[in-house]
């Protein structure tokens, strides 16, 4: 028996709450309203299996999220124009985090979800989720230039437009999930009535449907079903072919799944259980080793539909390192590798977080298969290479036999090459390419890219515009979680001229500014840094002092660099107790010219 005042109740308690969450999920007021009307009436229909669970606001939650995120129209809320400046910029906000990290945030802040009951409903390891909701609720503060302790109660400052909705009355809503409760009943009855009609038709049917049945596959021939093939576990490493991957130790394995238990994040940075959520199979097998300090290595394959599958599978694996979530992790070096496979690569991460460790990643693809070798020892020490790529090359070397396998493995070698793009801001730098600042343990947290109307990299020696030319884009990294001084923070900007004559007058214009400087403002002093250049790429690097007091003076570093018509300025302000060094800063430089190459074309 369904008690009518016990979700009469429930629904007087949760409608608001809920249509808060809902619309700060979707910035689509009328989408949530529905959205949370229906969950409700699904709730009355399926109220014994509600009430069951103890807890039935988390049944509806996620229906009435579903539900809305299915209606909504993106960014409706720029075309009402009754909404008030502080609620669209809250709503612009949290339009530029991933759906996944505004998910986290809501959850925690609206729904008071943590810990295991946030991972949960996030379908995340708990370390996992909760790194998602950090990440966002840094983000959301650097957009929405407010401190991490407004966070919450700027969210719940869009009730001032929730409130103003009015919902049916619980009757309604129970008639409604009533009648559809019918109708599901008389729905299945009539399935039911068919599919028995059918049935006796089929066991009814005389020798000529059989002839009819035979004639369509071949009289003679039984009909094939193809035979079901996985991947052997017999095709993976041996702990004997990691020789070599730390000095003096062996390896011996110590499990091989099909990574379907557990969480399934076997990988630094990886951020789903599978690249190819539609692959065939995929096995992991991990290794452990005697070696000091600790080493570990793990082995991961999966198996897609076949090479084009496969081919974007490599392509989301990749991705995981080149746009790492996990804090304070640093991507210190890319390579891309030949002879092995279709298309290989090899990263080299560290993490900073005590303890540090450092990963040596190789993504390799052969027709339908893509391998993933990981290599983790706990120090800062830089690895050795040539035995992770011999051992790259033997993964390949097995799996290209394997049903499903393209391209051997010959004699694997590793080039210097970009990172390879992203998720987001293509052809800028991403946070795991940026150094850790000394003194400060919390991660960088980059703001989304947005046109170059005005250049935050630029100082007042260069004086550098990047506005009116054909495109451009500006982002700046913080570690808000530190609470350093506003002006600490290092920005990227980023312009595509006309061609590559107009790039060189340009670059040309800031380096005469940057050298006369120091005649025009006594203030100031400019220390030239590194300065390389090729035939279609240049990097110049200075560091800039300005005198603000007698007793006071501001640092700025300042590079820039181009790629043919593309130029890319980096500007980084370190404080007293939070900075890094003159070379951390000239890689850095680097990084921002390789990752130009991931600049989409025009």
């Amino acid at each position: 028996m369904r008690d009518p005042d016990q979700f009469d109740a429930f629904y007087a308690e949760t409608r608001q709450r809920l249509l808060l969450q809902t619309y700060a999920l979707t910035g689509d007021l009328p989408a949530a309203r529905s959205a949370v009307r229906d969950a409700f009436v699904a709730a009355w229909h399926h109220w014994h299996k509600v009430t069951r669970r103890g807890e039935p606001e988390a049944w509806v939650r996620p229906h009435a999220w579903q539900h809305a995120q299915r209606r909504h129209t993106a960014r409706l809320w720029h075309r009402d124009r009754s909404l008030a400046p502080e609620l669209r910029a809250t709503l612009d906000a949290l339009g530029e985090l991933t759906s996944q990290q505004r998910k986290a945030l809501l959850l925690h802040e609206l729904a008071g979800l943590s810990g295991v009951d946030l991972a949960r409903e996030l379908g995340l390891p708990e370390a996992s989720a909760d790194r998602q909701r950090r990440l966002a609720a840094a983000q959301f503060a650097i957009h929405r230039d407010i401190g991490p302790d407004e966070v919450g109660a700027t969210l719940r400052g869009l009730s001032a437009r929730t409130e103003e909705v009015r919902f049916p009355r619980a009757t309604i809503v129970r008639r409604t999930g009533t009648a559809r409760r019918r109708t599901h009943t008389l729905v299945g009855v009539a399935l039911g009535l068919a599919t028995v009609a059918a049935a006796g038709t089929v066991v009814g049917a005389g020798p000529g449907v059989s002839a009819v049945l035979a004639s369509a596959r071949g009289a003679d021939a039984p009909a094939r079903v193809a035979p079901e093939t996985h991947l052997a576990a017999a095709a993976l490493l041996a702990p004997e072919q990691l020789a070599g991957l730390a000095a003096g130790a062996t390896f011996s394995t110590v499990a091989t799944t099909d990574n379907t238990v557990g969480e399934g994040l076997n990988l630094p940075c990886q951020s789903t259980r599978f690249a190819d959520t539609k692959g065939h199979d995929a096995l992991v097998r991990t290794f452990s080793s005697t070696a000091k300090p600790a080493a570990s290595a793990v082995q991961v394959v999966e198996r897609s539909t076949d090479a084009t599958s496969a081919h974007t599978a490599y392509g989301a694996t990749l991705a995981w390192f080149s746009d790492c979530a996990d804090q304070r992790v640093q991507l210190l070096a890319s390579y891309s590798l030949t002879g092995a496979g279709d298309e290989a690569a090899l990263v080299v991460l560290r993490d900073w977080a005590a303890p540090v460790t450092t990963y040596t990643v190789a993504v390799a693809r052969t027709g339908s298969i893509v391998t993933s070798l990981s290599r983790s020892v706990g120090d800062s020490v830089g690895p050795e290479l040539p035995p992770f790529v011999s051992a790259v090359g033997g993964s390949v070397s097995s799996l290209c036999k394997e049903d499903g396998g393209g391209a051997c493995a010959t004699t694997p070698r590793k080039t210097l090459a970009a990172p390879a793009p992203g998720p987001s801001a293509h052809g800028m730098l991403q946070s795991v390419d940026l150094p850790p600042v000394r003194g400060v343990d919390q991660p960088w947290v980059a703001t989304a890219p947005v046109p170059a109307r005005a250049n935050p990299a630029a100082t007042t020696c260069d004086r550098a515009v990047f506005a009116g030319i054909p495109w451009s884009a500006t982002r700046t990294f913080l570690v808000p979680e530190a609470r350093l001084p506003a002006r600490f923070g290092l920005s990227e900007t980023v312009g595509r001229f006309k061609d590559e004559a107009a790039a060189k007058r340009f670059v040309s214009d800031i380096q005469k500014r940057m050298g006369s400087c120091e005649k025009r403002d006594l203030s100031a002093t400019v220390q030239p840094l590194a300065r390389s250049r090729s035939a279609t790429s240049e990097i110049t690097s200075w560091r800039f002092t300005a005198a603000i007091s007698d007793q006071a003076e501001v640092d700025y570093y300042v590079s820039l660099v181009r790629r043919g018509a593309v130029v890319a300025q980096i500007g980084f302000v370190p404080v007293e107790k939070a900075s890094f060094g003159t070379d951390a800063f000239e890689d850095l430089a680097a990084r921002a010219l390789a990752r130009l190459e991931n600049l989409p074309p025009t």
